[in-house]
Formats: structure tokens, sequence, C-alpha cells
């Protein structure tokens, strides 16, 4: 850091299990990869590239080699793999991970219907090479999941072999874990904290009130994802309390 603050929270130190910020590149170019690098390696943890946003984004083998050079791994979107599935094509996707030297994989099932079991037999498969990420929740809207159902998702896909459980929201925060006007569903996050250890959870959690909320319920190192690119900065200051919407929580905290 650039100079001395007292009385800030302790942030975990990199590699993290906790306090993981988790950025969404949804197509930035190799000289925007490299700029993003350059201001915010040390606050990155994981990059997922959007979607199926690899399939489509040029310069794909250079722009990852960016990351991996600031020492940031890299993953492809879920969708990308459930585009795979779909069409019986487990194998060519495994080639890519091989071909781009990708050591993380995000399992999901938010486009397709996919189920539970066969779910986690790819997440099992993929963790025997693979760091595995899997996504929890519905990319519909209209698709209310219970709490009891998103504690028994997780805790199968974890004992599958998932590193982390990823909480969805979708890019815009506005389904899964949020209402449509991007409101935290609350007694869903309160329920699932009961049964699943915080630091197991990433949060997609894209609005700053969504990020507030999370930092303010669990503290500095609280796990959050698809954050933009531009926003991973003013992200660490909300953690560590330098910004006007958690300036006073952590002064309490320290009283």
């Amino acid at each position: 850091m650039n100079y001395n603050i007292s009385q800030l929270p302790d942030r975990t130190a990199k590699p993290r299990n906790s306090g993981i910020t988790m950025a969404m590149d949804k197509g930035l170019s190799l000289r925007e990869t490299e700029d993003f690098m350059s201001v915010c390696s040390s606050h990155v943890d994981v990059v997922k590239l959007g979607w199926a946003t690899s399939y489509a984004t040029p310069n794909l083998k250079e722009k990852i080699a960016v990351y991996h050079e600031a020492g940031i791994p890299v993953y492809l979107g879920g969708t990308l793999l459930e585009a795979f599935i779909i069409r019986k094509q487990f194998d060519d996707y495994l080639r890519i991970l091989d071909q781009f030297k990708l050591t993380y994989a995000e399992v999901s099932d938010g486009s397709i219907e996919l189920p539970h079991d066969e779910k986690c037999e790819y997440i099992s498969k993929l963790a025997k090479h693979v760091t595995v990420l899997s996504e929890v929740g519905s990319k519909d809207a209209e698709k209310i999941i219970p709490p009891y159902k998103w504690i028994q998702l997780m805790n199968k896909e974890l004992e599958a072999g998932a590193w982390k459980v990823i909480g969805e929201a979708r890019e815009g925060g506005n389904v899964g874990l949020f209402r449509s006007t991007g409101e935290v569903r609350e007694g869903l996050v309160d329920e699932i904290l009961t049964q699943i250890p915080f630091e197991k959870i990433i949060w997609e959690a894209p609005q700053k009130s969504q990020q507030v909320w999370f930092i303010k319920l669990l503290g500095t190192n609280v796990n959050l994802g698809n954050i933009a690119p531009n926003e991973v900065i003013p992200l660490e200051t909300i953690r560590l309390g330098l910004r006007g919407d958690t300036f006073n929580h952590f002064l309490q905290a320290e009283k």
C-alpha cells in the first residue's frame, strides 16, 4: 500500500482461502488485460472469462498468458461447459483445458437441465485434473430454489470435490441469491450459513450494495465474485473500511 493507516481490518494474504475476489472478464482486449493486471493483480485471486466469451475472444492464448504471468488463475464460465455437455463434447472440453493450460474449471447447470448426480460426476472427473468451482442456483429468475435445496446441493458438490461453491447471481446480480431488484434474499443467505462454512462459498455480488451487505454480514474476508475489473479496487476499499459505505463499520468493530 502507498501509506500507513491504522485500525484497518486484517486482510488475508495471497494465496487466500477466504477473502477471495473473483473478477469477471467479459471480453477485455489484450491491452486492457495488461492494464488491468498492472493495477489490480494484488487484489484479484481468480478471473472468470464469463459464460462462453472465450469462444469469441481474439488472442485468447496470449490473454490467458497475461493473467498467468501475473500469478492469477483463469477459468472458463460454467455456461461454456454446459454448451459442451449438452452437445456430448465433454472430452473436447478437457482438451481445451489442456490446450490453454487452465488449472481451474467451473461446473454449473444454470442453463441446462442436468440431473444432480450427473453434475456431481462431472465435478469428480474434473477434480482429478483441476481445481473445481461449482455454481449453485438458476439463471431463470422464475425458478426459485428453496433454502434447504441450496444447502443440499452445495454439500453434495463439495463432497464431490468442489474447492468452492458459487452462489449464482449472474453478471447483473438479479437472480438466484438476489431478487430482480438486486435486493439480497437475506433469509436464504442466513439459512445457507447455518450449514455451509462461509469460507467454502463465493457469493456472486456484482453490485456495490450487495458487496457492502456481505462485508457487513461476514467481514472483510468474505469471498465475492463477478466483480467487474474497474470495481476491483473500489471493492478493496469497501473491504478495508475506506469507502463511505463501510467507513464506520470496522472502526466500531475495533472499539
